[in-house]
């Protein structure tokens, strides 16, 4: 017998069932040498699969001490364990534990993916075992196509597909037929015989009789250790002595590959099970659809809403402050306040910050066109208003500067006052009364000035400020002022930079400003403000069907823990058992998110046809973008728990449960 290749040292494994100790082994020290056939026997509840799990590192015992090749396993820590499992061991069970999603080739692979073998250098290998073990013509069969027999080889080729120095075999015949089972020991046999160590948990003493060595197992310890040679065998034999095994090694751990090969797998998976569970599966997507057609349709409303409001914005100019008199807002004596004087418009002007500023003395007053008559607003201006505010005139001209200064009986008039008096005519060069004041219209001003100034109850007329402080209101001060600011400037310094001036220059706080760009960035804030809002109502949906989500993938879990324990046997880490539950979970939130955009864009188009022509709701990317970044979102945050509790199954306990 060659040296030791599996030391078992004073191993003890018991449970814990409540206050006591139920041990399934005693004491256990066993050395199995490199090539040999050994055969554990014993009967049901003996120790022997226990023994056969600690053996293969499925299982780990709570006392006493195991080695594989010198090597202790209590040093190695979960994904040393694993590598172990992939790269040396191989594993053939009683129930074959094959993937029953998964074709007989795709089964035998799985090893391989964790071990990150290429896709055509797995595919090739399996190919070959598969064929080797007589089942070519089933490449492409499922677990439930094939016969127990053809099952059992299936999980005798994806034990040898990483090499599989050491085959653990447990009860590999008894679900099987006499026949059948004695064809599946010649096959362990043979593999012996090519060089593999194989270690077999039955309690049949025929399989038994066959083996280069029996250690016979009762009540948790070692009762016999036989050696018996068998004719013609060896247990040093050269693996080269077998010409048929196919034997090319793994590719060099691959990460890349790995996590590319595991990702197709994981989403493959994920569609099984999605399929496999419709009605559940289409409960748990209503959650995560009903999520993301929240969040989707309230960041299409809050957009709507946003772009409303720069529409009514277009044209207005921000970069301007207004002054007017009083202490603040509601100052009961702003009315007798008569401190915004032509002093300080020429004061603002001298400031490098300032570009222009006007005077506007305003006056509500009726006005008169042959006999019909209206009440409107006049606004006494400078002539350099119209800049100053962005207005823009429809036809003819504005006064001018020497207009200005000879009092001329010149009118700008609005688009409203036009329809009002002059519907379907020319209003310039007509005599408008200003009360009994007759003024001549030069100009017709279009609608891109203050909102507030244009409404449909409203008339408005503009004249030079000194016309109407001499001919109307016969008085020198103003009822406010508008100042333009240079480019680059911002209102809210300037702002703090000229109301210390006019402190000084009234000798008191009697003025204040009004902030134009400051209350429209306010607005658009406060729209940002209720965008986000509307979307966080949104996401509560959301987190409801994430919640669904965890729920079933922890059924999910649990209904899959003999696929894990497979998966774990083969060599997978449990950063892979982690990842694959991740992946699913990601993609059952992406499939929702997808659905549930389609469902948006249907009920926005919908909507469109109800609301106000100047709300326009649209599908835009970035709410696309916002869906598929929550459905991942969702995924990992309500998949991590069901992942990690997967992961952290034992593979032994997994295997064993039903």
């Amino acid at each position: 017998m060659t040296a030791a290749l599996l030391q078992l040292r004073g191993v003890q494994r018991h449970y814990r069932a409540g206050a006591h100790h139920i041990y399934a082994l005693r004491d256990i020290n066993l050395d199995i040498g490199a090539g040999e056939f050994v055969a554990l026997l014993g009967a049901s509840g003996s120790g022997k699969s226990t023994l056969l799990n600690i053996l293969g590192c499925l299982d780990r015992a709570n006392e006493g001490e195991y080695r594989v090749a010198d090597a202790d396993i209590a040093c190695l820590d979960a994904d040393g364990i694993a590598a172990l499992r992939r790269a040396h061991f191989g594993f053939v069970f009683q129930r074959y534990h094959l993937l029953p999603q998964l074709s007989a080739l795709a089964n035998v692979e799985v090893p391989a993916i964790y071990a990150g073998v290429d896709t055509a250098t797995r595919q090739a290998r399996a190919n070959a075992l598969l064929i080797e073990l007589g089942l070519g013509e089933r490449l492409d069969h499922r677990p439930n196509q094939l016969s127990g027999g053809q099952q059992q080889r299936v999980s005798i080729a994806r034990a040898l597909m990483n090499g599989g120095k050491i085959i653990f075999a447990d009860e590999p015949t008894g679900a099987l037929d006499s026949q059948t089972g004695i064809e599946v020991v010649n096959r362990l046999l043979a593999l012996n015989r090519g060089g593999r160590t194989i270690i077999v948990a039955t309690h049949d003493h025929a399989i038994a009789a066959r083996a280069d060595r029996v250690v016979e197992i009762a009540d948790g310890r070692i009762r016999g250790d036989t050696c018996r040679a068998r004719i013609g065998s060896t247990s040093t034999v050269s693996r080269d002595e077998s010409s048929s095994e196919v034997e090319p090694g793994p590719s060099p751990w691959g990460a890349k590959a790995a996590f590319v090969a595991q990702l197709r797998e994981a989403a493959y998976m994920a569609v099984f099970a999605l399929l496999a569970h419709r009605l559940r599966t289409a409960l748990t997507l209503l959650g995560v659809v009903i999520g993301i057609v929240s969040v989707v349709t309230m960041i299409a409303v809050g957009e709507a809403a946003q772009r409303r409001l720069a529409e009514d914005l277009k044209g207005v100019t921000t970069n301007t402050l207004e002054i007017y008199p009083g202490k603040d807002w509601g100052d009961p004596d702003a009315g007798r306040i008569q401190s915004l004087t032509l002093a300080d418009v020429e004061t603002l002007r001298r400031q490098t910050y300032v570009k222009d500023a006007s005077p506007v003395a305003t006056l509500a007053t009726s006005v008169s066109y042959r006999g019909a008559g209206a009440s409107a607003i006049v606004n006494g201006v400078d002539a350099n208003y119209f800049d100053i505010v962005g207005m823009r005139l429809l036809v003819g001209a504005r006064f001018s500067q020497s207009e200005i200064l000879r009092q001329a009986q010149v009118v700008v008039i609005d688009v409203n006052l036009k329809r009002r008096f002059f519907p379907s005519s020319n209003p310039i060069g007509a005599i408008l009364y200003l009360g009994k004041l007759p003024c001549v219209i030069i100009g017709v001003a279009g609608t891109d000035f203050r909102p507030d100034e244009m409404s449909a109850s409203k008339l408005n007329i503009w004249a030079p400020y000194t016309t109407i402080g001499a001919r109307l209101i016969g008085r020198s001060y103003f009822d406010s002022l508008v100042v333009a600011l240079r480019d680059g400037d911002a209102a809210q310094a300037a702002e703090d930079r000229l109301t210390p001036i006019l402190v000084k220059q009234h000798r008191t706080k009697d003025f204040m400003v009004f902030n134009l760009a400051e209350r429209i960035r306010s607005g658009v804030a406060f729209f940002g403000t209720m965008s986000a809002l509307l979307a966080a109502i949104g996401l509560v949906s959301l987190v409801v069907g994430g919640i669904g989500v965890m729920n079933i993938m922890l059924v999910s879990v649990a209904e899959r823990s003999r696929e894990i324990g497979v998966r774990i046997a083969v060599g997978a880490r449990q950063t892979d058992i982690r990842r694959q539950f991740l992946i699913e979970a990601v993609l059952v939130c992406l499939i929702g998110a997808a659905v549930g955009v389609i469902l948006s864009y249907a009920i926005i188009a919908i909507a469109g046809n109800f609301l106000p022509q100047n709300w326009e709701m649209r599908l835009s990317l970035s709410a696309v973008l916002v869906a598929a970044g929550c459905a991942v979102s969702t995924g990992v945050i309500f998949g991590y728990f069901p992942a990690r509790n997967a992961a952290q199954i034992g593979p032994a306990e997994a295997l064993a449960r039903d």
